[in-house]
């Protein structure tokens, strides 16, 4: 059976590494982007996979497009039943230091752009009752981060957004599901063309994942859907500290957030910008992060495999509850 799914953002980074980890499964797949050359490198990528692929130059920032790309997916392939949004753009530093039409961009792409995919896919979903859209986000959606204030507000914009359409979606007892994946630090062409206004090269926050591991779940989650899945323990770590305790986290991240965002010893030149125009070049998935890349990680596994992570914690807390309960019967 054909499968159809787009993928807002599939032409470098986790993007790419989505849409190449759908194709594997079975899905075919139009990718949504920017950029001519890397789209025709993406859907012949695809097609040598054995998949049905399409690619249409859009701006995701741009409603009417993002329109006429859907209507183009369903005349040429099929109606879609999986739709993942993954547009972004960057600009890193001090916030003053950002320019206006930085940090308007940046939001124009990265919180307006998974607003303009969701409204796109929905408008086609919700009549026929039926069909998923993955937001892929991040940590970041949780905690913001210093030098990423643009990045981070618009994170912090998609959740709220996302949060409030799933609760318009569950009211009229929709089959539609809407699925929010945030992801960890990861070594991607991102901190190589972001916009910079740094001493050093940027690099991702520690620890570092493979853009296809967290690819790995996306599509995981796209067969079994799930509101909400944090990726990666640095994920995890971020989101529930800052519940716990905003303000020492406030201080924690204000103490090391910067240093931890620059690599001095890094000597290779940025790319040019992709903020307003796309890099040029087929940059791939990967990013010129020098230091140590996660592929797999425990946290990883378990929210793949969330039956036997279920069956495992439950060993765990039989074992722990029958050593406690033997301890105490041996006390004299």
């Amino acid at each position: 059976m054909t499968r159809i799914a787009v993928v807002a953002g599939g032409t470098a980074g986790v993007g790419l590494a989505n849409a190449l980890a759908l194709a594997e499964r079975g899905w075919d797949v139009a990718v949504l982007a920017r950029d001519d050359v890397r789209l025709r490198a993406t859907v012949a990528d695809l097609e040598r996979r054995g998949r049905r692929a399409l690619g249409i130059t859009t701006d995701m920032s741009d409603a009417a497009a993002v329109e006429r790309a859907a209507d183009r997916v369903e005349t040429e392939l099929g109606a879609i039943e999986l739709w993942v949004n993954g547009p972004m753009v960057g600009a890193i530093g001090w916030f003053l230091d950002l320019d206006v039409a930085e940090f308007d961009r940046v939001t124009a792409v990265t919180y307006l752009g998974f607003v303009n995919g969701t409204r796109a896919a929905l408008r086609r979903m919700v009549p026929r009752d039926a069909g998923h859209v993955i937001q892929t986000g991040s940590a970041l959606a949780h905690r913001g981060m210093p030098l990423l204030s643009a990045y981070s507000g618009a994170k912090f914009a998609t959740r709220g957004f996302s949060e409030a359409v799933i609760a318009e979606l569950r009211h009229q007892r929709s089959r539609v599901h809407v699925s929010m994946v945030e992801f960890p630090g990861l070594n991607t062409p991102q901190y190589d063309w972001m916009s910079s206004h740094l001493a050093h090269h940027p690099r991702p926050i520690p620890m570092v994942f493979d853009p296809e591991a967290v690819a790995r779940v996306v599509a995981y989650v796209a067969e079994h859907p799930r509101a909400r899945t944090w990726v990666g323990e640095p994920s995890v770590f971020a989101i529930v500290a800052n519940r716990i305790s905003g303000g020492l986290f406030d201080r924690a991240i204000g103490r090391f957030g910067i240093g931890v965002q620059q690599a001095p010893d890094q000597r290779e030149p940025l790319l040019p910008p992709n903020l307003v125009t796309p890099t040029p070049g087929d940059v791939g998935v990967h990013g010129s992060f020098h230091g140590r890349v996660f592929s797999s990680s425990p946290q990883l596994w378990a929210v793949t495999h969330r039956r036997a992570a279920a069956v495992l914690g439950a060993a765990f807390a039989a074992v722990g509850a029958t050593a406690l309960v033997a301890g105490i019967t041996r006390r004299p």
